[in-house]
């Protein structure tokens, strides 16, 4: 009786912590446990193999220095969570999802994702091809005329954003898209986009290119024209086809582009800060973003960490495949050679600082940044690793070879902001130190 007792003891103090070991529910509540192995590789005796874990020092580690954040007013809130193929080993929540209304902050509290739209938009692709309804090589004038014929950018002159250009020697082909090398750029991001823009009035997607396609890596809205691409294919918005193909066999609850009224009051607000002051966008009426292929999607820490759950499964997820082992291995290997990852200088601080972390050294796939060394601190994620995030400052990435996935999420402008940045390290360090 006494052995029993202790035994149940043991089980309550587990449950109660940050640290569950369980697959990821609805809500990133746990589940009931099951069977590890069902659909793993077994080890020579039958056993699973070892999945990572984090010690109960990280969960303390990294609740105190993402309570810190909060309390030094760095950040009003944020969201984490840690996960391995199959169970969730962090997820928490600090701080104020609306400083005005002072509400607390919620693990399942709904965030403006932004352009982690993308890699959603590179899987639906991929499902496309898989089906054989595109090519990677085929050109986008398949699908679009528009993009037939293209100019590329000669000289420019940013006195008065005058410019000459030439015919492109190759087409824009899928691939380029899908690798932010097809010679599109934002404006936020590129100096001569943010001209041509102010001059023309015409969008970003329909300028010269600045570069032949496949030459140079430049971040774009070429996941947008991508998102178009799947509407031609399909006959039907982008929208559709997520929440059908993606979002309902991953059981993804609260993604989609919309929040309905009964989710309204879960939805975090978004905080500028300017001259070191945070001030409170407060959220409209009716949250709604473009239904696009950069950006637009509503989500929470646990419904993307089961979307990342979906890549460390080689494309499953509970007995679903969404795209085979193949198409993971594609779009999180290097598609661009020689090409490398540039920074990407600012033309709206306010907006965005110049970014990414790994730039001059890292290399792009299908819809993600892939790490090229962690040797200044080996704490932070392995070579190889993939990644993105959205311009209100919510990250993520995915180690395959230390079997793990993580997101953060926080909504403050500008993007790559200098607190939110060391936020992030500091969490991924953090991880890093006591991973088991």
């Amino acid at each position: 009786m006494k052995r029993f007792r202790l035994v149940f003891l043991g089980l309550a103090v587990a449950l109660a912590g940050h640290a569950y070991p369980f697959p990821l529910g609805e809500g990133g509540a746990p589940r009931s446990a099951s069977p590890i192995g069902r659909s793993l590789k077994k080890g020579p005796l039958g056993e699973s193999p070892r999945l990572p874990t984090l010690s109960a020092k990280a969960v303390s580690e990294i609740d105190a220095l993402l309570q810190e954040a909060v309390r030094q007013g760095t950040v009003p809130g944020v969201v984490a969570i840690v996960t391995n193929k199959d169970r969730v080993l962090y997820h928490s929540a600090f701080g104020l999802m609306d400083t005005g209304k002072r509400k607390p902050m919620q693990k399942d509290s709904i965030f403006q994702i932004a352009s982690m739209t993308k890699p959603v938009t590179s899987v639906a692709i991929m499902m496309l091809k898989e089906q054989g309804k595109l090519g990677l090589d085929d050109p986008v004038s398949k699908y679009l005329p528009a993009f037939q014929n293209r100019e590329v950018i000669s000289s420019f002159n940013p006195a008065d954003a005058t410019y000459k250009t030439k015919k492109a020697a190759n087409e824009v082909l899928i691939r380029h898209l899908l690798t932010n090398t097809s010679g599109l750029a934002y404006a936020f991001s590129n100096d001569t986009v943010n001209r041509l823009q102010q001059k023309t009035q015409v969008e970003a997607e329909d300028l010269p290119l600045l570069y032949e396609p496949g030459t140079r890596w430049t971040y774009s809205g070429s996941t947008k024209v991508l998102g178009l691409v799947i509407e031609k294919i399909t006959g039907g918005g982008l929208e559709k086809f997520f929440e059908q193909r993606i979002f309902r066999p991953l059981e993804l609850e609260d993604t989609a582009y919309s929040v309905p009224a009964a989710k309204a009051g879960r939805t975090v607000t978004i905080q500028q800060r300017e001259k070191g002051k945070l001030m409170e966008l407060p959220n409209p009426e009716r949250l709604e973003g473009p239904a696009r292929g950069d950006g637009g999607l509503f989500s929470t820490a646990s419904d993307y960490a089961k979307f990342l759950q979906m890549f460390l499964n080689d494309g499953q997820w509970r007995g679903a495949t969404l795209v085979h082992k193949e198409s993971i291995e594609a779009m999180t290997r290097n598609q661009i050679g020689n090409v490398i990852v540039d920074t990407q200088q600012t033309t709206n601080p306010l907006r965005s600082l110049n970014f990414p972390f790994g730039a001059g050294q890292d290399k792009f796939g299908f819809g993600f940044q892939i790490t090229a060394s962690n040797k200044d601190n080996p704490n932070l994620r392995s070579p190889g690793s993939y990644t993105w995030a959205g311009i209100n400052n919510t990250h993520f990435w995915v180690d395959p070879k230390r079997q793990i996935a993580a997101v953060i999420l926080m909504q403050i402008l500008p993007f790559y902001d200098d607190g939110c940045m060391k936020v992030y390290r500091d969490f991924e360090a953090a991880i890093g130190r006591n991973l088991r």
